[in-house]
């Protein structure tokens, strides 16, 4: 069934949705994700600020990278080579250069129609966006129970195999043991709540990621010269050009697209969750910086994975290695034993903040249609059983599961940003409009959206620094002309 449903949404489905939707939003956003590239480095110091008891821009980047950088750039990676081959890397790059636009707009949108709690804090994702957007609930509440199947049960049950196959190969430590040690950890960390999640993956994140990057750099330096062949072979294998690599162009297409949307997520509704929670002045700055963490995620870190993998010599097509352990060889491979230690680790430090993030985008599906104490109580247990459950299945199994559940979220969320796709515009153009005219940080004016479904606690009437509709349209024309 799982083999079923999978050769349907991958090989037919998705395929088309995701890299055509990809391919029509950058053409019609006249390719936001590089207009905006280098800007997506300025925002970064306003991304810093925040208001008191509200995640900084910053903080809801770095929580999305933390779930995006897991065991996607290092599992998922080894896995799309083995089943299709280095072309697949190049297929991975295509989803995540077309993906940047759809993850600026699913971000945006999320911005736009997030909610202010009680409390004070915000919140919103695709539900509300379904919900606000196009006056569907129903179909929020889908999007939102694929949601938390696929990030509490599927995504986590993926990391645990990960993680725990990988102690297994380096320590020979038991996968149970390992499962229960996670389970242990996680049961401890997710009754902290969303901020002190952040707080975690502010100083984590940063700092496994460079460590991962400064070692992927040695390995590539040590062996400079091969890195163009590695570069040609990848082109050539995505074209069916290298026969002698996995099923041809098919299954590099495939697996690509299927591990590049595991990896970075872009158009799968998870980092829309976190885009919202962040206090900006307008939807479409959020939008912008979001679009980095799909960049990072996969033209850096699992590139990285990629070239380390291709230059050790260890891959071999054919040869049965499971995920994660193909990675630990090639890194032991050129520097030694003590690299397989360091993947270890550096994988142990990325699955720890991705198996939080997972959860806590499963707690914030769950709080779309019920506000109850017990189904909340009831999710964590089901999220500590599938962690433990994951540490000790084959790959097959959970990447099969995962891989279902992925893509009918995928499906649902990328329907749902097609047919909000001109609300989505609006709010870039109002962006342009104000940067065309000279405004270094754009300020969103809710007057301009007054005919949409829009939370005035979120967005008070008259913001400060919101330039008047009429001088942002003439701006906006005089950009175009």
């Amino acid at each position: 069934m799982l083999d079923l449903l999978n050769d349907l949404l991958w090989s037919k489905l998705l395929i088309v949705m995701l890299i055509g939707l990809g391919l029509y939003f950058s053409v019609r956003s006249r390719f936001v994700q590089f207009r905006y590239f280098g800007r997506m480095f300025r925002i970064f110091a306003e991304a810093f600020q925040r208001q008191p008891g509200q995640l900084s821009s910053f903080q809801a980047l770095m929580l999305s990278v933390a779930g995006r950088v897991g065991a996607g750039n290092i599992a998922g990676v080894s896995v799309a080579i083995m089943l299709g081959g280095p072309g697949a890397i190049f297929w991975m790059w295509v989803v995540a250069l077309v993906g940047m636009a759809t993850s600026y707009f699913e971000c945006a949108l999320a911005q736009l129609y997030k909610r202010r709690d009680a409390d004070g804090s915000y919140r919103g994702g695709p539900a509300f966006y379904i919900e606000h957007g196009l006056g569907q609930r129903w179909l929020g509440i889908v999007v939102s129970l694929l949601l938390l199947v696929t990030f509490g049960f599927g995504f986590n049950a993926v990391q645990s195999f990960t993680v725990a196959s990988s102690l297994h190969d380096t320590f020979g430590l038991p996968t149970h043991v390992s499962g229960i040690a996670l389970v242990v950890v996680i049961g401890l960390i997710i009754f902290g709540g969303i901020k002190r999640i952040a707080k975690i993956a502010d100083i984590l994140v940063p700092s496994m990621a460079f460590a991962y990057i400064a070692m992927a750099l040695f390995v590539i330096g040590s062996q400079l010269d091969q890195v163009p062949q590695v570069f040609a072979l990848i082109v050539k294998s995505a074209f069916g050009l290298e026969p002698a690599f996995a099923g041809g162009i098919g299954a590099a297409i495939i697996m690509g697209v299927k591990r590049g949307l595991f990896s970075n997520e872009a158009g799968l509704g998870s980092a829309p969750n976190v885009a919202a929670v962040a206090e900006v002045k307008h939807p479409a700055a959020q939008g912008i910086v979001q679009s980095l963490s799909v960049f990072i995620d996969t033209l850096i870190l699992c590139t990285c994975t990629a070239l380390i993998i291709l230059l050790s010599g260890v891959y071999q097509p054919g040869a049965e290695m499971a995920g994660v352990v193909l990675t630990q060889s090639a890194m032991a491979a050129v520097v030694g034993e003590w690299g397989r230690v360091f993947v270890s680790l550096a994988l142990l430090l990325f699955v720890f903040t991705t198996l939080i993030y997972n959860y806590y985008l499963g707690e914030n599906a769950l709080g779309f249609f019920t506000s109850k104490r017990l189904p909340v109580q009831v999710y964590r247990v089901l999220v500590i059983a599938l962690v433990l459950w994951g540490s000790v299945q084959d790959l097959g199994t959970v990447f099969a599961f995962a891989d279902v559940t992925m893509g009918l979220l995928a499906v649902a969320n990328l329907v749902a940003l097609a047919l909000l796709f001109k609300v989505g515009l609006r709010l870039m153009r109002d962006y342009d409009s104000q940067v065309a005219a000279g405004v270094e940080s754009p300020v969103f004016d809710p007057r301009q959206f007054a005919d949409l479904d829009l939370d005035p606690a979120a967005w008070p009437a008259n913001p400060t620094g919101a330039a008047p509709a009429a001088d942002a349209e003439v701006a906006y024309s005089a950009h175009q002309r």
